[in-house]
């Protein structure tokens, strides 16, 4: 049976392939892959559909089965498909085998795509060194993939082929390369690490948040600058510092590159260095798309990363964005089924986990500047607490 399907694509035409598993289930797994398909578009593809299978553990030799990889390898070939993209991390043999599954399909996982994202944002140097590390961490242990065409040519037993002497030649390029741009990112974090020393006294605050939830537009609006700004995953890389004034009490902020679950490690390692910004932060500012379905997920993710860079412990404002989008199913009076999520409106979510922050968080919407100034307020009283109690004796500026 035909599993054509007529879509005009903007793009390369891409499937998304997913797993349900004791660890994920199905409702995780969809809202997993919804992100993979906006990973798949700011990359510039098209997502035609999308696959997902069932299983107690992962396959360790194709990642799913091997009937629904055939299965899913038919439809590629009726549908001429050019990408094939996995929702997690393949190993360097599940890649290979893969391959020799789909042939010349370019096959990606979460990771490849992250990585190829950031590539394509990256504009300093320190952005584009951090990237371009991670890629190499990532690409060293997958290098067989490269050659198996020329190791094909001679083999067997006393045959060393001509593919795998090219791979020890890469390899050892690799590694030399890694080793170059380890040594020029500690040159760059501690010219970074200088700069960051010569601002001065004033109090420092960091916009952090999952990615694409409007910190960038926070920043524009606060800063009067225009900071890069976009609707698309990781619209910001570098992280961006500007001198606020509020009312007559100036401060730093800083924007920060966005955050996603499934981070790939090479980038949280080799990102380190730019979220010394955060690190060394008076407090955050933790930005919420409120008008997110799964915006307490996301909360989660964020924080976990925080922690990972021993960052959970500083002063935080919650900011939960975009009210102005944000919309929920008003349940009847006669209604007695029980309340769920999707029912709760802003005033049940402040009466949720949010009442027990000590008024620490706000909702607005930045983009419409809805409860502005009532943000502004409680942002200048934050940083005018912190400057009181650092410098006493200068109450001049209030």
């Amino acid at each position: 049976m035909s599993q054509r399907v007529e879509i005009v694509p903007t793009g390369e035409k891409a499937v998304l392939i997913g797993v349900i598993t004791q660890f994920q289930n199905e409702k995780k797994s969809k809202e997993y892959l919804d992100e993979l398909a906006f990973l798949a578009e700011t990359a510039g593809a098209t997502p035609i559909k999308r696959f997902t299978q069932k299983m107690a553990k992962t396959n360790p030799k194709t990642f799913i089965g091997s009937g629904k990889i055939k299965e899913i390898a038919h439809f590629v070939q009726e549908n001429d498909i050019e990408i094939v993209i996995f929702d997690d991390e393949l190993s360097p043999s599940q890649l290979r085998n893969i391959e020799e599954v789909f042939g010349d399909r370019k096959v990606l996982d979460r990771t490849n795509l992250i990585l190829d994202i950031f590539a394509g944002r990256a504009q300093t140097a320190h952005a584009c060194t951090q990237v371009e590390l991670a890629q190499y961490q990532y690409l060293l242990p997958r290098l067989t993939n490269l050659w198996t065409h020329l190791s094909k040519q001679k083999g067997g037993i006393g045959m060393k082929g001509p593919g795998e002497t090219e791979i020890e030649t890469d390899r050892r390029i690799i590694r030399e390369r890694i080793t170059l741009l380890q040594k020029k990112l500690k040159t760059i974090d501690k010219q970074m690490a200088t700069q960051r020393k010569n601002r001065g006294q004033m109090i420092r605050v960091s916009l952090v948040g999952y990615t694409n939830v409007g910190k960038s537009t926070i920043m524009n609006a606060l800063s009067k600058s225009e900071v890069f700004a976009e609707n698309k995953l990781f619209a910001t890389l570098d992280t961006t510092v500007r001198k606020v004034v509020i009312e007559n009490l100036p401060f730093l902020l800083s924007d920060t590159v966005g955050f996603i679950r499934k981070l790939p490690t090479q980038l949280v390692e080799s990102f380190k260095s730019t979220l010394d910004e955060v690190r060394e932060s008076d407090f955050l500012i933790h930005v919420v798309d409120i008008s997110h379905e799964h915006f307490e997920e996301q909360v989660e993710s964020v924080n976990k990363i925080l922690d990972e860079i021993q960052a959970s412990d500083k002063p935080t404002l919650m900011v939960f964005n975009k009210i102005d989008l944000f919309s929920y199913v008003k349940k009847d009076e006669d209604d007695l089924t029980p309340r769920t999520r999707a029912n709760n409106s802003l005033d049940d979510w402040e009466k949720t986990w949010m009442s027990k922050m000590n008024n620490n968080c706000i909702f607005i919407s930045a983009h419409e500047k809805q409860n502005w100034n009532e943000f502004k307020t409680t942002v200048y009283d934050l940083v005018k607490e912190i400057h009181t109690r650092r410098y006493p004796y200068n109450k001049f500026l209030y």
